[in-house]
């Protein structure tokens, strides 16, 4: 029995900065073997995107790249381009995330790359695409947050927009990239060909605001930001309490009335105004002030307690700080301790998706440059030692 789901797969790891990267490193924590390969200077961007760093080495870069391994080759040198192409013949997956055509350039496009092993699964991740009138515009997560309208609907209700504060389009990007490898895969066992995949990031972004557009479709209407309330249902929000906010979601008619319960206005329930979802929709702007001023009662903490017993939803709005030490990621390993040659002790996030057989697991942190370079072009090309040397004094390898 395999002990991780992916034991076997093998991945030329060419992108940098964050969907490729956080695609690849989910790939190497349930068992593919991923070999990232960085130029000589020109190295993922990831490396020197800091502060913070530990040890030398850039947060950033050690959060996003667990679990692989470091190739360090110089892809303008007509030797290096030919490692690469042999490296291509022994991998089962490529993945890169630079601009449409860059990598035709370098000598390892699609077209190339099928030549050399008509197995291989080929994805690329860009901002807009391969084909299509925005095909060659720069793309980073900002600018495609704005261009899906994300950040249109994103913020406060005076209508001063923000930024979703994780980097929502490259990790919805990297988990379509993951699914679409996956089903190429799987279309491989049945026809023993590889193909390429195609993966745009206003592509995932439309499709993951599938229910944002399903809304718009029905009213036709743009809608405007509204903090942390929701266009179809009241109460779901985020409201202040006596010291922190909390958040509540009664999304159903029992949870209305347990959350009217709840707050010790029973009344509620029975209110012509709140007596059904649409209702309370329409009338947000007298039911929310009400909730407002009653939760300003007691601190979150005792709003909380209360809203479980009555089976409500509800949180605090925590910090990173809070849910880094929580017991619930603890009892998940979400974030594991891993030894770092430079940083020492560092901590990541942990695997999302448990297996009750073949479970996925971060194995090591994220590689110095280029430290398995001769390891692996000895393992894996059968490159001698001694051509090994010959490449790294001319500078071909590091």
């Amino acid at each position: 029995m395999m002990s991780k789901p992916l034991d076997g797969i093998r991945v030329l790891d060419f992108s940098h900065a964050l969907a490729g990267p956080y695609c690849t490193m989910l790939l190497a924590a349930y068992g593919a073997e991923v070999y990232k390969v960085e130029g000589i200077d020109s190295v993922d961007m990831g490396r020197i995107w800091g502060p913070p760093f530990q040890g030398g080495e850039a947060s950033y870069f050690l959060g996003l790249n667990s679990g692989k391994h470091s190739l360090s080759i110089d892809l303008k040198r007509p030797e290096g381009l030919a490692l690469c192409h042999r490296l291509l013949e022994k991998s089962d997956v490529f993945i890169e995330n630079l601009r449409p055509g860059a990598m035709s350039r370098l000598g390892l496009g699609w077209e190339k790359a099928r030549q050399i092993n008509p197995r291989l699964v080929y994805c690329s991740i860009s901002g807009y695409g391969q084909n299509g009138p925005s095909r060659d515009e720069a793309a980073m997560d900002l600018i495609l947050q704005a261009s899906c309208g994300l950040i249109s609907v994103t913020g406060t209700p005076d209508g001063r927009v923000a930024r979703c504060g994780h980097s929502v389009a490259d990790i919805t990007s990297g988990m379509f990239a993951l699914i679409g490898i996956l089903m190429a895969l799987r279309v491989r066992e049945q026809t023993g060909a590889g193909q390429f995949v195609d993966i745009a990031m206003l592509d995932s972004m439309i499709s993951a605001m599938a229910s944002n557009f399903a809304n718009y479709f029905g009213t036709g209407v743009d809608p405007k930001p509204m903090g942390t309330a929701f266009t179809t249902i009241v109460p779901y929000a985020t409201y202040p309490t006596r010291d922190r906010e909390v958040a509540i979601a009664a999304a159903s008619e029992k949870l209305w009335q347990g959350f009217c319960d709840a707050v010790g206005h029973t009344e509620w329930a029975d209110d012509p105004r709140f007596a059904a979802n649409h209702l309370r929709v329409a009338n947000r702007g007298v039911l929310e002030p009400m909730i407002v001023e009653t939760l300003q009662a007691h601190a979150a903490d005792v709003w909380v307690e209360v809203f479980r017993k009555h089976g409500v939803p509800c949180t605090p709005v925590r910090t990173l700080a809070e849910v880094a030490n929580d017991a619930q990621a603890a009892a998940r390993n979400m974030f594991p301790t891993l030894a770092h040659t430079e940083a020492g002790e560092i901590r990541v996030t942990g695997v999302p998706i448990k297996f009750s057989e073949t479970p996925g697991n971060v194995e090591f942190a994220a590689p110095t440059l280029g430290r398995h370079t001769r390891e692996s072009l000895r393992t894996l090309l059968g490159v001698s030692d001694a051509e090994l040397d010959t490449m790294t004094a001319a500078g071909i390898i590091k």
